[in-house]
């Protein structure tokens, strides 16, 4: 097991979620709620778990991927990025479930959970593996997979101050 495996995993996951609201009917109402609920709160978690494991031990271990030149980059816009992803999925309540706004809103939380995906793939992921050991890759998928399965019904993760993050995973 190796946390990049999992959290690639998840980000197939959150494609097929999204695809998934791509196929209901928008007026079957409760079908969208209950799904984008799922889907939301899997967001979530997932980021909540990589800030609590992945992005310390990327800032310890990495050098730098892609457009990025150092593990506290990639930090810094990974951490940009799950709160640009909250504050998206925030905004999808303020719109009734299967209008043209929710669609919207919810267009936006894909955008930029794609975005974000992308960029994590080309470089943050990319960089561990090449920097950590295969010790260090399982005993973080462990603690990784367990995360998720002990918050599977969501966590409370309020946007964070990367600079801060940073500071605080570097003691």
């Amino acid at each position: 097991m190796d946390i990049t495996q999992l959290i690639l995993d998840d980000h197939h996951e959150q494609r097929r979620r999204f695809a998934i609201l791509d196929q209901i009917d928008s007026a079957d109402t409760n079908a969208l709620a209950a799904v984008w609920q799922r889907l939301a709160t899997f967001l979530e978690v997932h980021a909540a778990a990589e800030e609590r494991f992945f992005y310390p031990a990327l800032l310890k271990l990495g050098k730098g991927a892609g457009d990025k030149g150092s593990a506290d980059a990639e930090t810094k816009d990974a951490i940009g990025d799950h709160n640009e992803i909250r504050d998206a999925v925030a905004k999808v309540a303020d719109h009734r479930v299967g209008s043209r706004g929710w669609y919207a809103a919810i267009a936006l939380v894909r955008k930029a959970n794609s975005t974000h995906m992308g960029e994590e793939e080309r470089e943050s992921l990319a960089d561990f593996r090449r920097h950590a050991g295969t010790d260090t890759l399982h005993r973080l998928a462990v603690a990784f997979a367990a995360f998720e399965g002990q918050h599977y019904a969501g966590v409370r993760a309020p946007n964070r101050d990367a600079e801060r993050y940073i500071s605080d995973c570097r003691g």
